[in-house]
C-alpha cells in the first residue's frame, strides 16, 4: 500500500462551548453524491468529550460545508458510565437502523479513567438516541479493567466486534500506565455480546503497550484491519485474516507514516477506511490524540 496525504481537513478551535479543542476518532458516513459527514469527538471547557460532525465534498475535502452547532452525543447523567464523555467509535447499519457504538468515559482516582462501550440508535435517518443509560459492553470477571474503541460489522446472521481491551495498569515514572490490545466478540443482534477472551491483535514488540481503534473491511472473503499501535508514540498498523478471528500483523506494508513537519509529524492514529467512486480513503488523527485535528489520505495503488 501507498497512501497519498491530502492534508488537514478540520481542527476544533473554540467553535462552540462543547467544541473547544480536539477532533478525535474521525468516522465517515456517506450522505449523498460526493458528500460525506465526518463524525468526531471534541472536548468542552471541562475536558469532557462530545460527538459532533462536519460535512465535506470528498472531491474538495479541505472545504468544510457544514459544522454541527449542537453535539449529537453528549456526556450522560451524573454517575453513569459516560458522565465524563461520549466518543463515537463506529456506525453499523442493518436494514433501516443505524447503530452508533460509542466510548463512555468515567474519570478515576487511582487511575485516570475507565471506559465502557455504549450504544445509540437511529431508525430511518431519525435523530440518534441512547439505547440505554448503561453500557452494552463493560468490564467483567474476565476483563476487569476497561473496554473501549470498537469496530462492528453485521456479517450474515452474525454481528462481529473487534474492540480495545485493557489487560492491566502499572506504574511508570510514578504515573499509572494502561496496557491494551484488540479482542474479538460475537452477537446475534448487535446488542448482547459473547466474549470468550479471544485476542485478535496482540503485542508484537517489547515496549508496545497500546493497540486501539480497529477498522475492518471484508473483501472477497479476506478480512483487512487497520488500527493504531503505540510504543513511544502512535503509528498506524495493518493486519489480515481469513476468518476475522486469527490475524497476521503486516505493519510494514501499511504505507503511511508521520510527516516531516506539521500537524501529524509526531504521531498518526485512529484510522478509518472507506471507499468512494473507485477510490479508497483514510481518515486519521495526528499529534496529541486529535488536538491538531484530522486529515485525509487516498490510496495510490
Amino acid at each position: 500500500m501507498r497512501w497519498k496525504k491530502l492534508g488537514l481537513i478540520f481542527c476544533s478551535n473554540n467553535h462552540y462551548d462543547w467544541m473547544t479543542s480536539h477532533a478525535s476518532v474521525p468516522t465517515a458516513e456517506h450522505v449523498e453524491g460526493d458528500i460525506y459527514r465526518i463524525y468526531f469527538s471534541s472536548r468542552d471547557t471541562g475536558n469532557r468529550s462530545h460527538t459532533g460532525f462536519v460535512e465535506i465534498d470528498i472531491t474538495y475535502p479541505s472545504e468544510i460545508l457544514n459544522v454541527s452547532k449542537e453535539p449529537l452525543l453528549s456526556p450522560g447523567e451524573l454517575g453513569a458510565f459516560d458522565d465524563s464523555g461520549a466518543m463515537l467509535s463506529w456506525i453499523a447499519q442493518k436494514y433501516d437502523t443505524r447503530h452508533f457504538y460509542y466510548i463512555g468515559w468515567n474519570l478515576g482516582v487511582t487511575v485516570p479513567f475507565r471506559n465502557s462501550i455504549g450504544l445509540a440508535i437511529s431508525k430511518d435517518k431519525e435523530p440518534i438516541c441512547r439505547y440505554a443509560n448503561g453500557p452494552i459492553v463493560d468490564r467483567t470477571a474476565l476483563e476487569p479493567h476497561f473496554v473501549a474503541s470498537c469496530c462492528v460489522i453485521p456479517d450474515g446472521n452474525l454481528w462481529r466486534m473487534w474492540y480495545l481491551s485493557c489487560i492491566g495498569w502499572k506504574v511508570v515514572n510514578n504515573l499509572p500506565q494502561h496496557s491494551y490490545h484488540i479482542k474479538y466478540a460475537e452477537s446475534a443482534d448487535g446488542i448482547t455480546w459473547h466474549r470468550d477472551g479471544t485476542v485478535a491483535i496482540d503485542f508484537k514488540f517489547q515496549g508496545e503497550y497500546a493497540i486501539s481503534r480497529p477498522c475492518v473491511l471484508k473483501e472477497n472473503g479476506l478480512y483487512r484491519m487497520w488500527y493504531s499501535f503505540r510504543g513511544d508514540s502512535y503509528r498506524i498498523g495493518y493486519a489480515e485474516s481469513s476468518d476475522g478471528i486469527h490475524w497476521e500483523r503486516l505493519d510494514d506494508i501499511v504505507g503511511i507514516n508521520v510527516s516531516d513537519e506539521g500537524w501529524d509529524s509526531e504521531m498518526i492514529e485512529y484510522p478509518f477506511i472507506f471507499d468512494h467512486n473507485g477510490h479508497r480513503y483514510m481518515l486519521y488523527n495526528g499529534n496529541d490524540y486529535g488536538r491538531t485535528g484530522f486529515g485525509l489520505a487516498v490510496l495510490e495503488n
